[in-house]
């Protein structure tokens, strides 16, 4: 599996490869499609345009990895931590953007990803406690207890996003956008009554 040390626009499809460990690899403009990888360990990997389509990255391990616009589209990455990839080469725009995909359990904790973009994804108790998350998109995702607390969303897309439990007072949202009728649920934790 993986046995050179670079991968140039190659397309990898079906693979089934569960806990195993990938380390030191570079993978450059590579489509990988219904690849099953969960629990693995992508270790101080580098992803520069590559796309994930349909795969299950569940409770995958990117320690030191780097992305550079690496998209994620139809995908399972449930359990992730993304505080782990190396972040160090990205001054302002997230690295990677993700598409009717699943992140459940996931954490964002602490990162500056200015433009992350989260469209149409289950976002179910995803961590992203005192992230920078300004001009984020998360057009209809679901945020289901969902942690938003000193984050800074400021310009984020939250139109047609739902569930989501924001609490004004201790996050920036200037210039965010809501649908009318979920944008209710930020006055929840006003203490006040609604009639």
């Amino acid at each position: 599996m993986f046995k050179s040390k670079e991968y140039w626009a190659e397309s990898f499809t079906d693979l089934v490869f569960n806990a195993e460990v990938v380390s030191g690899v570079e993978f450059d403009d590579c489509t990988f499609k219904g690849c099953d990888f969960r629990e693995m360990s992508f270790k101080h990997c580098r992803f520069i345009d590559c796309r994930f389509i349909e795969c299950d990255m569940s409770i995958v391990d990117f320690s030191g990895s780097r992305f550079e616009e690496t998209s994620f589209v139809s995908s399972k990455l449930t359990g992730v931590d993304w505080t782990k990839v190396d972040y160090s080469e990205f001054i302002q725009e997230a690295p990677f953007s993700f598409s009717e995909s699943v992140l459940d359990y996931s954490s964002f904790f602490g990162e500056k990803l200015e433009n992350l973009s989260l469209q149409k994804c289950r976002l179910i108790e995803v961590d992203f406690r005192e992230a920078d998350l300004s001009g984020a998109n998360f057009f209809g995702s679901e945020l289901s207890e969902s942690q938003f607390r000193h984050t800074v969303l400021s310009n984020a897309d939250f139109r047609e996003a739902y569930r989501y439990n924001i609490d004004i007072r201790m996050n920036t949202i200037t210039g965010a956008k809501f649908s009318r009728d979920e944008a209710v649920s930020l006055l929840e934790s006003l203490d006040i009554e609604l009639v």
